[in-house]
């Protein structure tokens, strides 16, 4: 039996533990744009397919799609679906708008997030145009209407264990794409504290 010696022992190990932590970092790095790929692929966890247009088949069968809109509350905005539900047929292309406005004295962004549920529909829910992932920037008290426009994939209708669901929702919430700003409380007086 072959007895290496300490120091080359050491070396070896302090090589390997260096690799696996630079592989760890690695992977944490590719960790997120990796499960949004797995998610969009797959339809995981209510995450919506991307299209560039609606198919050519439609189906007799019709779904309620309802909307629904959350904000963080560390965004001055206020936001809601201009309809709360539709009916559309499978496979038959629909749009629907959100308003948002911002209800602050200066201007402010953000970004919305989406998600359907119930989750295992996700993978049949396609959107053609989204304001989500996208930097929203409103000028104080400004409103806009952000359009989505989509279609449920008539594939639904072929997946035993999602034909029977009658209904999906469709929910965003906005999130503050700037940090907040960074304001030592102990600078302000009593009076400048919101």
């Amino acid at each position: 039996m072959t007895v290496i010696p300490d120091s080359r022992r050491n070396r070896w190990v302090a090589m390997l533990s260096a690799g696996v932590v630079v592989a760890m970092v690695g992977l944490s790095y590719a960790s997120v744009p990796l499960y949004r790929l797995f998610c969009r692929a797959t339809g995981f966890a209510g995450t919506t397919q991307r299209a560039e247009q609606a198919p050519t088949r439609t189906s007799d069968r019709a779904i309620a799609v309802r909307f629904d809109a959350n904000i963080s509350s560390s965004l001055p905005w206020s936001f809601t679906p201009l309809q709360l539900e539709q009916t559309v047929k499978l496979g038959e292309q629909a749009m629907a708008y959100y308003r948002v406005t911002n209800t602050s004295d200066r201007e402010t962004s953000g970004t919305a997030v989406f998600n359907v549920t119930p989750p295992q529909v996700g993978a049949y829910f396609d959107k053609i145009q989204c304001f989500c992932f996208t930097r929203q920037t409103l000028k104080p008290h400004e409103t806009a209407e952000l359009p989505v426009v989509y279609f449920v994939d008539p594939a639904l209708a072929d997946n035993a264990e999602v034909k029977q669901i009658t209904s999906i929702t469709l929910s965003y919430t906005f999130y503050p794409a700037d940090p907040p700003e960074n304001v030592s409380s102990a600078s302000q007086s009593p009076a400048q504290v919101n």
